[in-house]
């Protein structure tokens, strides 16, 4: 009897441990029913371009719920409207997290307005992440460890062109157009230190815009009047698509370069002319929806699908939808790696602990990682030429770091 009574003890504490291995645990937004995750988004203002991105998330997300969600947690994503501006972003950012409790902000977007953030949502270790912004800041583990990016490196982009200047074009004369904040002078900066100190001088001209400007028609004329014969464009939808009208329409044919956020064939180039955006470079790492050697790719057929079933009102030829796609596949990815542990501090080790994840609407052979030291999720892309029609890739992927 003894004895079977200590088996039975033994029997009861081995159930016991098992169970306590697999116990739920749960912080702030997340039950047995529900994950909440905030978001700012600019559904209005001079960025509202990008709200087809918030639009295509809450689309996502429904859809996942409808086929029962993420072990059988529905995704509650509460996504609010900045305006692109950062006193706003504050408020609504304080809301989700003071008031709504979520888990996680999530693909929150702007430079400018997730800067406005960034340390109070570290310092109420919230977990910020896959900002939708290239700049530098978001890869800081040791100072800002609750916040990572998602987007392609602004400064690592524009080390890239100057790259590409130096070898293909070494006598290039440089007008630069940027939006002056972190967004504008991060890829700036980029551009100039892979220039390096005697490249810099290939710099001729260098014009400002900001947010609130009505046109960018007086910048561009100012570039044109510096005699450059390269135009580097680091704008945002609007004002990248006015600038390559006014650089068309004012007879200025430069080689002109637009950094990867403003060009959209749907939202940038057809507003600004397809024809007067022929020859145009960018830098890309995720596949266009308008290049018709992905017309039979199963991924894009299955892409093209959800934007009939489910976003029926988004544009397929805006690549900020496919993006957001991608964004809401990775946070998805993340949640899913906590499995019953839905704690912030949890999420974070899962998204710090990406290895090999390929996204199939990504170019071939790219994928994520990211580590508790490293915050940069994209560490390549390939250089492209706009032919009237479509983005064509050229040369060989490039890495963005090192």
């Amino acid at each position: 009897m003894k004895r079977r009574t200590l088996l039975l003890g033994a029997t009861a504490l081995g159930g016991s441990t098992a169970w306590a291995q697999g116990a739920k645990k749960y912080g702030p937004g997340a039950t047995d029913a529900e994950i909440k995750l905030g978001q700012t988004m600019a559904y209005s203002g001079p960025a509202s371009a990008y709200g087809t991105i918030g639009k295509l998330h809450m689309a996502y997300f429904r859809m996942l719920n409808e086929q029962g969600g993420i072990n059988g947690r529905r995704i509650n994503l509460i996504s609010l409207d900045d305006g692109y501006s950062p006193p706003k972003t504050v408020e609504q950012v304080r809301r989700l997290v003071e008031q709504d409790e979520v888990l996680a902000l999530f693909q929150t977007l702007g430079t400018a307005g997730n800067s406005a953030i960034h340390k109070y949502v570290n310092a109420k270790k919230v977990p910020h992440l896959l900002v939708a912004s290239g700049a530098s800041k978001w890869a800081d583990p040791k100072n800002f460890p609750w916040t990572l990016g998602f987007n392609l490196s602004y400064r690592a982009e524009g080390q890239i062109y100057a790259r590409y200047l130096l070898k293909n074009k070494p006598a290039a004369k440089i007008a630069v157009l940027y939006q002056n904040d972190d967004f504008g002078k991060d890829m700036l900066n980029g551009l100039k230190e892979g220039l390096g100190a005697p490249g810099a001088k290939m710099i001729v001209a260098e014009a400002s815009y900001e947010v609130t400007d009505p046109t960018i028609d007086s910048q561009v004329l100012s570039l044109q009047g510096s005699g450059a014969d390269t135009f580097i464009n680091i704008s945002t939808p609007k004002f990248a698509a006015q600038a390559i009208r006014k650089a068309w329409d004012s007879g200025w044919k430069p080689l002109h370069i637009v950094n990867n956020v403003g060009t959209s064939v749907g939202a940038v180039l057809t507003p600004a002319g397809l024809d007067k955006s022929v020859g145009l470079l960018t830098l890309q790492y995720y596949r266009d929806p308008n290049d018709p050697q992905w017309k039979d790719d199963p991924h894009m057929l299955e892409w093209r699908a959800f934007m009939g079933r489910h976003y029926r009102e988004g544009d397929p030829r805006d690549a900020s939808n496919l993006y957001a796609y991608l964004t809401a596949q990775t946070m998805v990815h993340i949640l899913k790696a906590c499995g019953n542990e839905l704690t912030r501090e949890n999420l974070m080790r899962q998204a710090t602990s990406i290895k090999a994840l390929k996204l199939p609407l990504m170019l071939p052979g790219l994928m994520l990682n990211s580590s508790p030291s490293d915050y940069v999720l994209v560490k390549q892309a390939q250089l492209s030429r706009f032919n009237g029609k479509l983005w064509e890739g050229f040369g060989d992927v490039l890495s963005t770091v090192g």
